[in-house]
């Protein structure tokens, strides 16, 4: 019988690669197992609380130049910040001539993408140095079309074929290339998705993420002490608990993995020994007797309720009052109803100061019998797989606000029963989490 080899593919983030003593951590994890071949870092993080990071040292950089000040002393502070990490590691390279590329070039009105991604370029030449691992420009194997947009395909294509002829690689994240040659970045956090992107590539097996957190928490630990990890969580649940404010990983990075089906193990560089946390495509072969996952929240949120009698039986009605909003550019996140009512929530920041608009507009299309705007809200998600078909779970949300008399403002269940989503004052948001979290984990 014959076996296929393992292969991961091992992200960095900065706070892992933030000196030359964790340069060596990661070293000892990529060379501790041969499956690890590819290696995705980003730029040196924060050496300390009070610290900056080498990206926004260079986005300073690019706007002292844009107005015609003074860059050099900032830049030579970066350029000190990667002399110390290559004469600590011993190394024998000198980047003196990419310093000087990287300067005349914001000196001369380079692109914010380009500036901004000259951390990992210069990382990833330190990186694949001290490894001996070939490095692999992203600029040659990530690309986005003339609108600026991902081009998942063509970079699927170019980057497998390249990297079937390499056994390991550094592949620096963040940034690709725009079809005239140009650099163009992600979003801040973007080499997560860099990591991911490389995963599907090359059919890995897994994907380690590796960071300064042992995987998931239950909830903020600002909020909860202690709070318990998570061991495993599938996709769905990951992208609920992501856009209610959880974050680890950058939420764009789960798609290219989802799509091959790839797991995510989120793992930390100074405790290399836990476990962490594993994002899979399902979870049937992990057990699990946890009814709740874990639960997340935000704050700033406002609720327009609508109210009209016989409002279910007017045709268009809720079409109606969709198409003020999308006229108006906005987007809502919930629409909990009842059946002479129908609330909107949205972000406050998306109505201050348009609040009489949207009142004049929504009763122009409608004619509600009553309608008004609430504001001061936070949306908790409570997400958890074992909450499917397991009885009792919204009573002991509930149940666990009401021991201290807060008020439930709004309900909304999603239709897989993966979420429930409770909204309470933000006065009450902190404690609201902290009851429901000893409820399910005490």
């Amino acid at each position: 019988m014959v076996f296929s080899e393992v292969k991961k593919v091992v992200k960095f983030g900065g706070t892992s690669l933030a000196n030359a003593a964790q340069f060596v951590k990661c070293a000892e994890i990529i060379k501790s197992e041969k499956s690890r071949k590819y290696v995705v870092p980003s730029a040196p993080g924060k050496r300390f609380p009070e610290d900056t990071k080498i990206t926004d040292m260079l986005i300073k950089c690019y706007e002292l130049s844009a107005k015609k000040e003074d860059f050099s002393g900032l830049f030579n502070d970066i350029k000190d910040r990667y002399n110390s990490i290559i004469r600590e590691l011993s190394l024998n390279i000198n980047l003196d001539d990419e310093y000087k590329i990287i300067e005349e070039a914001i000196q001369k009105g380079a692109t914010l993408d380009y500036v901004a991604s000259r951390g990992e370029y210069l990382n990833g030449l330190i990186l694949s140095a001290y490894i001996g691992f070939p490095f692999i420009d992203a600029k040659d194997v990530v690309f986005f079309n003339e609108k600026g947009q991902f081009d998942a395909q063509k970079t699927n294509d170019v980057m497998s074929e390249r990297l079937k002829h390499c056994e390991n690689a550094v592949i620096p994240g963040f940034y690709g290339s725009l079809p005239d040659g140009s650099i163009k970045t992600f979003s801040r956090g973007g080499s997560d998705i860099t990591g991911a992107i490389v995963a599907r590539a090359v059919m890995a097996d897994i994907y380690e993420n590796w960071t300064d957190v042992s995987g998931f928490l239950m909830c903020d630990p600002r909020i909860v002490k202690n709070p318990r990890p998570i061991k495993v969580i599938t996709y769905r649940e990951l992208r609920e608990l992501s856009y209610m404010g959880a974050g680890v990983l950058h939420e764009d990075s789960i798609f290219p993995v989802k799509l091959a089906g790839i797991p995510i193990n989120i793992r930390n560089t100074n405790k290399p020994s836990d476990p962490g946390t594993m994002i899979v495509p399902a979870a049937e072969d992990y057990d699990t007797h946890d009814i709740v996952t874990g639960i997340a929240g935000k704050k700033g949120f406002a609720v327009i309720r609508i109210e009209k009698d016989m409002m279910n039986q007017e045709k268009g009605f809720g079409a109606r009052v969709l198409k003020v909003f999308a006229d108006m550019d906005m987007s809502f996140e919930h629409l909990p109803s009842g059946i002479d009512t129908m609330c909107v929530v949205i972000a406050h920041s998306e109505i201050k100061g348009k609040e009489k608009e949207i009142l004049d507009n929504i009763t122009k299309a409608v004619n509600p019998d009553n309608i008004e705007i609430e504001t001061n809200l936070g949306l908790i998600a409570v997400v958890g797989r074992g909450m499917i078909r397991t009885p009792g779970t919204a009573y002991r949300i509930f149940k666990a606000v009401a021991s201290e008399n807060i008020n439930v403002r709004m309900i909304d269940q999603g239709s897989s029963e993966l979420n429930i989503i409770i909204g309470v004052d933000e006065k009450d948001f902190d404690r609201a989490i902290e009851l429901i979290y000893l409820e399910f984990c005490n």
